[in-house]
């Protein structure tokens, strides 16, 4: 798929909102959503232009060639009842998805562009398919596995949160979603792209839930990890080109017997990308000088640092001015110096490439913040 026709954006806001579709709905929409104009363009947007999605589209979502057609036909069929709820500054914006959608055998959709090439926005086109009595009957044109066209218009609604975004939005490339099958897995990968440059989403259960459709399902934790998290992560971390991996805690990050588990946390990397060129084997340097991106010598990186280093790192006014956004206010290593240096610690040792900001060298010799 053309780079320009795989890029998919959206506000972050319609990243997290709340709806439920089906899978091929999703695809649908994905599909006529990279075909929007993108942030760079001046074009005007006619909020009632249509949106064509092929059988060559969904083909390469991944979709076996002899069920494309089935397959647009049910991405069709209750796509124009579906709602998204969308959290703005002055509440929540529940609206539908689509204006109009239409589905129809290529072979009519090319003959009638051809006879009528200068339809504004297709208008003209529909009222010939009208005049054909094709429309009343497209649920019998469509029903054979020839070509397939789908027709999408969006709901006006919609489009200032997928078109033309200036800051503040999510984008992703269709080619990285190629062979999803579960709803989960596309709903949990868009909301990783939100985070896409650190790599780690931190979210409330009962507002996954929400984002997710399910405040009427799987109450119980286990049956959540069943049923969604462990399918979804599964498949991600199969066909993405992420490692992914999650897990369940209360606000502190603590998970355990006798814990509520109340938080998400997804942790995601990109996979090492295979080499097809031998790799030329680098020039040795002096083990004695300082690399310029570590502050370490070669000598110096082969030894762990200890704790009392580490509490130093994490204690130091610039390891401080740089992740303290990362804990809440209200978490229990806000409470002392020492509750920090314990909680900061232990973090930095499970997930070190999280934080590099600088390097560890440099928050060793920083300054030592006051204790609290």
């Amino acid at each position: 798929m053309e780079e320009s026709k795989s890029l998919v954006t959206m506000s972050n806001s319609m990243a997290r909102a709340s709806y439920r579709l089906g899978v091929n709905e999703i695809r649908l929409l994905l599909v006529a959503m990279a075909q929007m104009p993108k942030g760079d363009s001046d074009e005007v947007i006619n909020p009632m232009k249509p949106y064509y999605i092929t059988k060559d589209d969904f083909v390469r979502l991944g979709v076996e060639p002899k069920n494309v057609a089935r397959e647009i036909r049910a991405a069709c069929s209750d796509l124009l009842d579906r709602k998204i709820f969308i959290n703005t500054p002055i509440g929540v914006l529940g609206t539908h998805w689509v204006h109009n959608i239409l589905h129809f055998k290529s072979e009519v959709f090319e003959e009638l562009k051809r006879q009528y090439p200068d339809s504004k926005y297709d208008e003209d086109f529909l009222q010939q398919l009208k005049m054909h009595n094709l429309l009343d009957s497209l649920p019998v044109i469509a029903s054979s596995d020839e070509n397939v066209i789908a027709r999408v218009v969006f709901h006006p609604d919609i489009i200032p949160y997928i078109s033309q975004l200036k800051q503040q939005f999510t984008k992703l490339n269709l080619n990285d979603l190629a062979g999803f099958n579960s709803f989960y897995g596309f709903r949990i990968y868009i909301l990783m792209m939100q985070f896409a440059k650190t790599g780690y989403v931190s979210i409330r259960l009962d507002e996954f839930r929400e984002i997710l459709g399910l405040t009427d399902k799987y109450d119980a934790v286990k049956d959540l990890k069943k049923r969604v998290l462990d399918t979804a992560i599964k498949e991600i971390d199969e066909k993405s080109p992420y490692n992914v991996n999650y897990e369940l805690s209360d606000k502190n990050g603590r998970s355990g017997r006798g814990i509520k588990l109340t938080h998400l946390q997804i942790r995601f990397k990109p996979k090492a990308k295979t080499v097809s060129k031998p790799i030329k084997k680098a020039p040795s340097r002096d083990p004695n000088t300082i690399d310029m991106f570590t502050g370490q010598t070669a000598n110096e990186a082969k030894k762990p640092l200890t704790d009392k280093q580490l509490a130093r790192i994490v204690h130091s006014k610039k390891f401080m001015q740089d992740y303290g956004h990362r804990v809440t206010a209200q978490n229990p290593a806000n409470q002392s110096s020492k509750a920090w240096i314990a909680h900061m610690t232990d973090w930095l040792k499970k997930d070190p490439e999280t934080f590099n900001k600088r390097s560890m060298k440099e928050y060793l010799d920083d300054e030592q913040a006051d204790r609290f």
